[in-house]
């Protein structure tokens, strides 16, 4: 079937953002080329290295509902209703999301989700995908790209079309746009890095711990999360700095490992039959913060997801952000196809400054996930949060709910969060004093 859009879009990159895009392009009747530098993950094993699941919240079901994907990645989705901390002496407390049953997350393959998406681009005629395919250069004047073949080292070039970049925090698309003038970039490195473990099923292949929960084990300045999979097992994720008496760089030895593990984690060890081989074995990444201006140039090159903002992964949003990237350049496009330029820059509009509140939200909540959620005051905190929004459910918002359980905006968000706590605060201000004077008035 022929394209019914007079219009062709060449995407590199088909990890969850790319192959997204050219779903929802190739749907909306364009032509679409998708490239991606590694294998086809649906005919060959995905080796380890990125995280195997991810959290899945309302933004991304809504950009999944669009391409009528959503119920399909549901189903094999784990629903997670809140946290569960784990305190070094093993006890442990839970956390809700939310105040309805409505309010979860979603703990999601990334290896089968992005193939449900490739699939989905396959099914369209329009779409044609390449894998092998390393993206080496692009002339953004002339909307072209340059692939090696990373099998047998010959070049293709694609061109004639508009290029979208999905190729990840270190995009050679977005590194040929630095080139140009006025172009800014930054990108910070956390002290801290991160690393794969897995808690296996257990003998009858079910969940060793509470299913329906991402576990944490915070620890001032370290802690180890735990994710669900459908399989019944858990994947864990080490978010230590590289250097200091509690990093990466101070275990050197199994023994040195498993006296650690059984002080700050006594809980988990009985769980982790391989923790020394996982350990040793798994990478230790990096994570970074990117931020960079302009998103697009010209009519002919456009970024989005992780090329244009990756985040942290501590609000979990950095999927869902690119998946809303998707959404919202998919209905500017409808707006003013086939004046590409004007569409792109509504685009970058409305997303720029939100994308750049979340990654603040991202790095604060680092700090949250590590040092506050086992302490009194944070309970304390998150239960008044709830109370208020059970006695003004149209009034008050948890900032965490508009995030995660909402499409509004994130600098929105932030800011009717800050509106809401500075009136709070003056009531309260209020009552204290009427309560002061009450109190003085009776004793005089």
């Amino acid at each position: 079937m022929a394209p019914s859009v007079d219009a062709k879009f060449i995407v590199v990159g088909a990890g969850l953002g790319g192959a997204l895009v050219a779903t929802t392009l190739g749907r909306a009747g364009y032509a679409v080329e998708l490239y991606e530098m590694r294998h086809d993950l649906r005919v060959a094993e995905v080796k380890g290295g990125r995280s195997i699941n991810l959290a899945l919240s309302h933004r991304g079901v809504c950009a999944l509902d669009e391409v009528g994907l959503a119920a399909s990645v549901l189903e094999m989705a784990v629903p997670m209703r809140g946290r569960m901390i784990h305190a070094p002496s093993g006890r442990m407390t839970f956390q809700s999301y939310g105040t309805d049953a409505t309010h979860v997350i979603h703990s999601v393959s990334r290896g089968g989700l992005n193939a449900v998406l490739l699939d989905a681009a396959d099914r369209c005629d329009n779409v044609r995908l390449f894998f092998h395919h390393k993206c080496i250069d692009v002339d953004v004047d002339l909307g072209r790209v340059e692939f090696a073949d990373t099998r047998t080292g010959e070049t293709r070039t694609a061109g004639g079309g508009i290029v979208v970049s999905a190729d990840g925090a270190f995009s050679t698309v977005r590194r040929a746009m630095q080139k140009l003038d006025r172009f800014d970039y930054r990108q910070d490195y956390l002290a801290h890095g991160y690393k794969e473990l897995t808690i296996p099923p257990g003998s009858d292949g079910s969940h060793q711990m509470e299913r329906h929960a991402l576990h944490i084990w915070p620890r001032r300045s370290f802690m180890m999360i735990a994710l669900p999979n459908a399989d019944g097992s858990f994947t864990c994720t080490l978010f230590w700095p590289f250097e200091g008496p509690n990093g990466f760089d101070a275990l050197k030895t199994e023994a040195e490992l498993r006296v650690f593990f059984r002080r700050e984690f006594p809980d988990a060890v009985p769980l982790m039959p391989a923790l020394a081989d996982d350990y040793f074995a798994n990478p230790t990444s990096s994570l970074v913060t990117i931020r960079c201006r302009p998103w697009y140039y010209r009519d002919r090159v456009v970024l989005l997801g992780d090329a244009c903002h990756a985040v942290v992964p501590f609000y979990g949003q950095g999927m869902n952000a690119a998946f809303e990237d998707v959404l919202v350049l998919s209905e500017c496009l409808d707006r003013h196809k086939p004046n590409w330029e004007r569409a792109f820059d509504e685009y970058q509009a409305a997303r720029k400054k939100h994308v750049d509140v979340l990654a603040e939200l991202a790095l604060g909540n680092f700090i949250e996930m590590r040092d506050r959620t086992g302490s009194r005051w944070f309970l304390l905190k998150k239960r008044w949060e709830k109370l208020l929004h059970r006695l003004f459910p149209g009034w008050y918002l948890p900032l965490y709910n508009m995030v995660t359980h909402s499409r509004i905006p994130y600098a929105d968000a932030v800011e009717r969060a800050r509106r809401q706590n500075g009136v709070v605060g003056i009531v309260l201000l209020i009552l204290a004093m009427f309560v002061l004077t009450s109190l003085l008035w009776i004793v005089a």
